[in-house]
């Protein structure tokens, strides 16, 4: 068989994977812990990371719901389980989701719904954060520090005769070709090695401890390249509730600076969603002595003083 037709079909396949994976709707979970209680993640009875997280995300989940289960590092805290946990709307379009671990009143740790988006691809992931992907458990895709894992791509093609076979395995996926063919045997196996940061289109590597000192302090802001992507995924976004939650995921997940956060809050059409982004966003602001600059965004003398009176209660 020629090499270029080898090539050719090589190519097509890769390309029929991609297609089947873009057409096929799937959603996507992020969990993150509160207070830093570092956990482990059981869906549908397979535990998926063997290293204790803080914040993990699974990918490309074709279920609407799944049963989920939260075994702490700490044995002395409670495994929380969560049986039919969604991952699509009451219009069963997939979501992007993000749950939290959160201490009630009586000290005891509940999973809630923290926020859903549509499910699209080339979206910005949370910083800081080990990434799986569905039906590959124990095996990171990308670690916590932004590295992404090792890919290999297999490609045996064995020539007898008059007939030819082909078998490749990509991510999982297996498929087998036979046609006719003349030659000798011969394999050929291709891997790639490939390192992002920590997300679609991140571009820096930032380490857990330069950027937060825990899941409420934060150090340094979103690097400008990234804040931009967020900033248009937030700005093409339709309606505010979209926006609000799409905009609270974003900024929960990362650290902004006041000028940062004054610009996602002029995104939003009302004035009460801006105030509750406004509220919500103090907290992970890197230069809280200038969130003055966010007061100055809103019009009406009323959502001032709402907000400076919630300062003053969180500091």
């Amino acid at each position: 068989m020629k090499k270029t037709t080898f090539i050719l079909l090589t190519v097509l396949m890769m390309s029929s994977f991609a297609a089947f994976a873009q057409f096929q709707p799937v959603g996507h979970l992020t969990i993150f812990s509160d207070d830093g209680a570092k956990f482990f993640l059981v869906l549908n009875g397979e535990r998926y990371n063997d290293v204790a997280e803080t914040n993990l995300r699974i990918e490309d989940l074709p279920n609407p719901y799944y049963d989920c289960k939260i075994i702490f590092e700490d044995k002395s805290i409670p495994v929380i389980s969560k049986n039919a946990l969604m991952l699509a709307d009451v219009d069963d379009i997939m979501q992007d989701v993000t749950y939290r671990i959160k201490r009630d009143k009586k000290g005891r740790y509940n999973l809630k719904f923290y926020s859903s988006v549509p499910a699209q691809q080339n979206v910005i992931r949370p910083t800081n954060c080990a990434v799986y992907q569905y039906g590959h458990p124990r095996e990171v895709f990308i670690d916590r520090n932004g590295h992404q894992m090792q890919q290999t791509v297999v490609v045996q093609e064995t020539a007898v005769g008059d007939s030819f076979g082909m078998n490749v395995n990509m991510g999982g996926i297996g498929m087998s070709v036979n046609m006719p063919a003349t030659g000798t045997v011969t394999t050929t196996t291709t891997t790639t090695t490939t390192t992002t940061g920590g997300g679609y289109g991140y571009t820096e590597y930032r380490e857990r401890d330069r950027d937060r000192d825990d899941n409420r302090g934060c150090r340094r802001p979103m690097p400008a390249a990234d804040f931009e992507q967020a900033r248009k995924a937030i700005a093409d976004t339709s309606f505010d509730d979209t926006k609000l939650s799409t905009a609270k995921q974003i900024v929960s997940s990362n650290c902004m600076d006041a000028n940062q956060i004054s610009i996602i809050a002029k995104l939003f059409s009302f004035e009460d969603s801006k105030l509750d982004f406004a509220k919500h966003a103090y907290d992970f602001c890197t230069d809280k002595n200038n969130y003055y600059k966010v007061v100055s965004v809103f019009t009406y003398s009323d959502s001032k003083e709402e907000l400076n009176q919630y300062i003053g209660q969180r500091r």
